[in-house]
Order: C-alpha cells, then sequence, then structure tokens
C-alpha cells in the first residue's frame, strides 16, 4: 500500500490575474511534471498554497489533476487541517474521487502534544483505511516537531505508510529509520538534503525543485543506487544552488518566479504572500542560466 516512488513533486498552484485558480496552466504543468521526473504529485500541500485556497478549490483541484494524469502518475491529495474533524472530512472526500493518498500536516498553531498528535493522525487513518497516508513534518511552520517515537507508533497503523521529514534534522531522521519497519517509507522534506537523507536510509524527496529538474534528481537517486556516489554527488552539488535559491524567501514565491522566468502562468502567490522582489530575482536568475533552464 502507498508506493509514491522517489520524486513527489509538491504542486504549485497557477493563478489567474484576478487570483482565480487557472485549471488550464493545472492540467498543463501536471502533464508537464509526469512527463519529466515526477512519480506522484502532491496536491495542495505547502507549495500549493493551501492555507489560502478554500476546501472546494482544493477539491476542484483534486479533480482537476486526477483527470489529468488518470495511469500516468499518483494524486497525493494535501487534506491536512489543525482541527481533526475537518482534515477527516476533506479526506474522506478526496478518497472518493480516487485519489492515491493523502499528505496529512502536523497541526498548525495549537501546537498538541505528542498523544494528541497520534490521536490526530489515528483518527484521520482510521476514517479511511484504505488510503495510504503520508505524515508531514515540518516544525518550522507548525510550531510543533512529531517525534520519532509518535512516528514509530503511528507507523503500526496499517494504511500510515510514508512521512515526509522537514525538520532539518538528520539524527531525527536517523532514529526513525533506525526504529520503524524498512516497508516505512521516508521522504525528504528539503531538496538539499535528498542525497544526503537517501544515505541514511530515505526512499525519496516530496520536491520543490523537480518543478525544473525533475529529470537531474531522477538521475541523481538512480546513480545513488547503482552505487555510483561520485555521479549522485556531482548531480547534487550542481544542482544546490538551485536548492537555496528557491528558498531565498518564504516558499512558493520563488519557485512561482522561477516558473514565470521559463515562460508559464502560473500568476502570483495569494496574499499574504507577496510576489518575488528584486533581490530574490537578481540571485535566482543566473543560477537557473547557470544550469540552462532559462
Amino acid at each position: 500500500m502507498g508506493d509514491f516512488g522517489t520524486i513527489v513533486t509538491a504542486m504549485i498552484t497557477p493563478f489567474q490575474a484576478d487570483g482565480s485558480i487557472n485549471y488550464d496552466v493545472v492540467a498543463k504543468l501536471a502533464d508537464y511534471l509526469v512527463n519529466n521526473g515526477t512519480d506522484a504529485l502532491v496536491v495542495c500541500g505547502t507549495t500549493g498554497e493551501s492555507p489560502a485556497l478554500s476546501w472546494e478549490e482544493e477539491y476542484q483541484l483534486f479533480v482537476e489533476v486526477l483527470q489529468t494524469v488518470s495511469g500516468k502518475a499518483k494524486v497525493i491529495a494535501g487534506c491536512g487541517s489543525n482541527y481533526t474533524k475537518e482534515a477527516i472530512a476533506a479526506t474522506q472526500k478526496a478518497a472518493k474521487i480516487g485519489v492515491h493518498g493523502s499528505l496529512q500536516v502536523v497541526p498548525y498553531y495549537n501546537k498538541p502534544p505528542q498523544a494528541g498528535l497520534y490521536k490526530h493522525f489515528q483518527a484521520i487513518a482510521e476514517s479511511c483505511p484504505d488510503l495510504p497516508m503520508m505524515l508531514y513534518n515540518i516544525p518550522g511552520r507548525t510550531g510543533q516537531n512529531l517525534l520519532p517515537e509518535t512516528v514509530v507508533q503511528l507507523s503500526e497503523i496499517d494504511n500510515i505508510v510514508a512521512i515526509k521529514e522537514a525538520s532539518g534534522n538528520l539524527d531525527q531522521v536517523s532514529e526513525i529509520r533506525r526504529l520503524t519497519p524498512k516497508e516505512f517509507q521516508i521522504y525528504a522534506g528539503d531538496d538539499s538534503l535528498t542525497l544526503p537523507m537517501l544515505a541514511i536510509g530515505a526512499e525519496g524527496v516530496v520536491s520543490v525543485a523537480s518543478h525544473l529538474v525533475g529529470n537531474q534528481l531522477q538521475e541523481m537517486i538512480r546513480a545513488f543506487r547503482l552505487g555510483k556516489m561520485q555521479i549522485a554527488t556531482d548531480i547534487h552539488l550542481e544542482l544546490f544552488p538551485l536548492f537555496k535559491a528557491l528558498f531565498l524567501t518564504t516558499n512558493p514565491i520563488p519557485i512561482k518566479a522561477a516558473l514565470k522566468l521559463q515562460g508559464w502562468e502560473v500568476g502570483s502567490t495569494r496574499p499574504p504572500l507577496c510576489e518575488a522582489d528584486t533581490d530574490v530575482l537578481n540571485k535566482l536568475e543566473p543560477v537557473m542560466q547557470k544550469l540552462n533552464l532559462i
């Protein structure tokens, strides 16, 4: 249950000039991604600006992307919430249309203790027992860290099959890998940590950079698995400036700017996020030029 592949793209949400969702570009971008290195798409995650989307908009995005990539890639629905009943309702609705999994973020702002986190994820999993779940730990945004011992407990629930680990703490990732079954999949939550996390047992990455370099990321992971460590390291180091440039300011501001530099009509971010400023653009553009991305 729940093999999501190695490159999972955390897909942006394109907008029109008036701020409404541009579903034509949603479809074009989803199709492009699955033909350029992406094994699965996270729809309505952090990079998709989920905090600024209505539940109805999110549901429509799930429908659109499922129809576009049917049979070519898996779709993971970002259904997380800091209110357990709301997360359950969103997950059940997404499951009915055939998404392949759900991404469930650590509840934000209310900072539940570990026992509360366990009960939150347990309740969502039990509400959709046939839908694989990926946990999402990103303490920098949620204010709470999902500890390894809690992940271990959650991994014992049949349909909790993976975690996107974006704490940036490799010791924590090592502890999760040491204590969870080998079937439990760990994904890097930061592009720059993909290769280091592969070395300690990660499956792949939930990626932002894969909008631009999905094929290169696949090549890096293949090289690692074939024991061609120098090739994998060379690709990592070549792409490292891009990984950092895409986080010069709050995600997804830089990746949307990068896609616009490539000619994609993805629009701006929704308030309270804003456009990339001149300083970000002046640093991002030469990095992309050096990699022949523009």
